[in-house]
């Protein structure tokens, strides 16, 4: 790679953590050397800012990771119907016809890589023991690491269970270098790496900092949902326990948990990380929840909707809380009233024929519509990872319903809606149960799709939505279904054709 190609990276990257305070005159092409720029904690504290930074963008079309992170991991789910055709490349991600050139995958990929030079940049100029600030940066910037790749992976390399010895995955980067061409490492390298790095990080990290950054409970909670995703069930349980057992987080009462998603994260103790925004945050109609949502004030395309198989789910309990992030958007006259038919019953506001239902986990904090902080992992997820682990180990069935019903019984649910051993409600299994429990509770979070085709099964559409167009992969359409196995190809993305450009040691996915 030439001189002018390696520095306009080096000032991508600069430009991308504003708030590492990056002089483009203190960089090696002015002779100043890395150890010169970033020699003092206090440098390396702003960059580890930036880095931070980064995982929420700037709010233009595709630069905002976070969003592209739930996009991408959520779209493709069975708990979302889209409304229409749209210019947003969502679109193929919705719907299965992926392809190379896909401005929200080419941007997540870059993104992804700028975070991770980023960490390493911090990484390189610290020596590990010297002081308790120097090793908690370290294990800070080691976490975003290691979540990077474990992100990348998920999406570009096919599932954990599916041979990962042999599946490509995504290039592991541990050092700063911008002309290093790395080819695609195996998706059980990737896996190994990522579990090594979260746990030299939980070393690292002795501070109990907020629950937007990093530490040592963050670190164990995303080793358990990564070895919940190798099957590794008994390790799955010891760190999901490693968190609930730290003291550091509680289940909100059911109350606070209706409005969960709108308390400014500081004030939710349930909260174990995440991406925290801020009123001056607010992206708008480029915000997360655009396209699930639309206020009385016109913010958001509110194009997705909750879909009818999950409201036909969840309405199967009446009581339960989860509902209230369901919004059914209904007609109203000049005056404000809402309409009714002849029957009495409100009347839906429908686009293109399909009925809104908007989705409230990602919108209206601190009553700003267009603002939120997406909760990357919190406490309700760890007794349910524990509770799919014990699923599968055998001989802990009594101990699945528990979790199981800790979630329910939050959820408002009591009595004959809960769960026993000689009483599934119709499920074959307790892993049944217990994947739907996940699929109630984690609906939007980006989690849904992964938990389908890790489990080896078929995600199945039955319900209206755009993806039953009949040029879309795994569409019946007499039946009017869309299927989707676990071994299809379009499980995973393409990765971008213009990276490939960039690095012929790049192999395509099929």
């Amino acid at each position: 790679m030439n001189s002018s190609k390696k520095f306009s990276l080096i000032a991508i990257w600069c430009i991308s953590i504003l708030l590492a305070g990056c002089d483009l005159q203190e960089l090696p092409t002015n002779g100043k050397t890395d150890e010169e720029a970033l020699g003092t904690l206090e440098a390396l504290q702003t960059t580890t800012y930036g880095n931070y930074k980064m995982l929420k963008g700037s709010g233009s079309d595709y630069s905002y990771y976070v969003k592209q992170l739930y996009q991408l991991g959520e779209h493709g789910s069975d708990d979302v119907s889209l409304s229409g055709t749209t210019s947003d490349p969502l679109y193929y991600s919705y719907n299965y016809n992926h392809n190379p050139s896909m401005g929200n995958v080419t941007f997540f990929w870059r993104q992804s890589y700028k975070i991770i030079f980023g960490a390493n940049k911090v990484i390189e100029n610290i020596t590990p023991g010297e002081s308790k600030q120097g090793d908690q940066l370290l294990g800070e910037n080691m976490f975003l690491r290691a979540w990077v790749h474990f992100n990348l992976v998920n999406i570009f390399g096919r599932p954990y269970t599916q041979n990962p010895g042999n599946n490509p995955g995504i290039p592991i980067m541990t050092k700063a270098d911008v002309e290093a061409l790395p080819a695609r490492s195996s998706v059980k390298e990737v896996y190994d790496f990522v579990v090594s790095e979260l746990k030299k990080s939980a070393d690292l990290m002795t501070v109990n900092k907020k629950n937007w950054y990093a530490s040592k409970e963050v670190a164990y909670a995303l080793l358990s949902r990564v070895y919940l995703y190798m099957e590794e069930n008994q390790l799955a349980v010891e760190y999901a326990n490693k968190v609930i057992n730290s003291g550091r987080y509680e289940l909100v009462d059911t109350q606070t948990f209706r409005e969960y998603f709108t308390i400014p994260i500081e004030n939710n103790p349930e909260t174990i990380f995440a991406i925290k925004h801020i009123p001056t945050d607010a992206h708008g109609n480029g915000n997360l929840g655009s396209m699930y949502y639309t206020s009385p004030g016109g913010v958001g395309w509110g194009e997705m909707y909750a879909s009818k198989q999950y409201r036909d789910l969840i309405n199967e309990y009446p009581d339960d809380a989860r509902h209230d992030f369901i919004q059914p958007k209904y007609r109203r006259d000049e005056q404000g009233n809402i309409v009714t038919d002849e029957n009495g019953d409100p009347v839906l506001e429908e686009r293109n024929g399909y009925p809104k239902y908007f989705t409230l986990k990602f919108v209206n904090q601190q009553g700003i519509p267009s603002l939120s902080s997406p909760a990357i992992v919190r406490l309700a997820e760890m007794y349910l990872n524990r509770a799919e682990a014990y699923a599968k180990m055998g001989g802990h069935d009594q101990e699945a319903i528990d979790d199981v019903n800790r979630i329910r019984q939050r959820a408002n649910l009591s009595g004959n809606e809960l769960y026993s051993t000689s009483d599934l409600k119709g499920h074959d299994s307790v892993l049944d149960v217990v994947l739907e429990e996940r699929r109630l509770e984690l609906a939007w979070e980006a989690q849904r799709k992964y938990d389908v085709f890790r489990n080896g099964r078929t995600l199945f559409r039955d319900y209206p939505g755009t993806h039953l167009n009949p040029s879309n992969p795994g569409i019946d359409m007499e039946a009017g279904t869309q299927a989707i196995p676990a071994d299809h190809p379009r499980v995973i993305f393409y990765i971008p054709d213009t990276e490939i450009e960039l690095n012929p040691s790049l192999e395509q996915n099929p």
